[in-house]
């Protein structure tokens, strides 16, 4: 086995920056009476009324967990901490195309969801699998069998990890399934998108981009 957190697993969290070309990820965080409040292409947390817009994204209505929101003429529906993909014909279930840009740092970081639960990604292409912490784990309801503990080599030395197979795994509008990932009981930053995700899609870069086009 590789080591799926060879690369960033002591590195502090760097600032997120990306999403689908074209396109707003969207995240309802919560909501305050009829108000939501949504991130934004991994931006700061802010509160709309209806009718309000953030970013090209209108708040059309707040019902209990849901918010409707709309860009570039498209209407999506979000659901409480699930990043969703709005604009551009990117709304909805289907896609097979991701864009992601370069942080000023030349990482590739991206929201996006496990098992439907929102979470923070970085690429990384030297990682044999997804792999998380345990700490990532528990907040979204990830169980995973301990009695066969992997050795990992990582940054900050030797850690035990253990095998997990994701339900899904979603970037945008793009979902994979049964998706092989380790748990760390070392703390990370941030989830490694490895190669279990990346393998799935033909990988190109373009400029500071990548852009990932689903296989299979």
């Amino acid at each position: 086995m590789k080591h799926p957190l060879r690369s960033g697993a002591g590195v502090l969290l760097l600032a997120l920056a990306a999403g689908l070309a074209q396109a707003a990820s969207v995240t309802l965080t919560g909501t305050i009476g009829n108000r939501a409040i949504l991130i934004i292409d991994g931006g700061a947390p802010r509160t709309l009324a209806p009718g309000q817009t953030l970013d090209g994204v209108r708040l059309v209505s707040v019902q209990g967990d849901q918010a409707v929101v709309e860009t570039a003429g498209q209407r999506a529906t979000l659901r409480m901490d699930t990043p969703t993909s709005v604009g551009d014909g990117a709304a909805g279930p289907g896609g097979d195309r991701i864009v992601l840009p370069a942080n000023s740092g030349g990482h590739f970081m991206t929201l996006g969801a496990i098992n439907g639960r929102s979470v923070n990604f970085m690429v990384d292409t030297g990682a044999t699998l997804v792999a998380l912490s345990d700490a990532d784990a528990q907040r979204i309801g990830l169980n995973y069998d301990k009695k066969n503990p992997v050795r990992v080599n990582t940054a900050n030395g030797v850690t035990l990890a253990y095998r997990v197979r994701l339900d899904s795994v979603r970037v945008g509008d793009v979902s994979v399934t049964g998706v092989d990932a380790v748990v760390s009981e070392q703390p990370m930053p941030y989830i490694l998108l490895g190669n279990s995700f990346i393998g799935r899609f033909n990988m190109q870069r373009e400029g500071d981009q990548m852009v990932l086009v689903k296989r299979y």
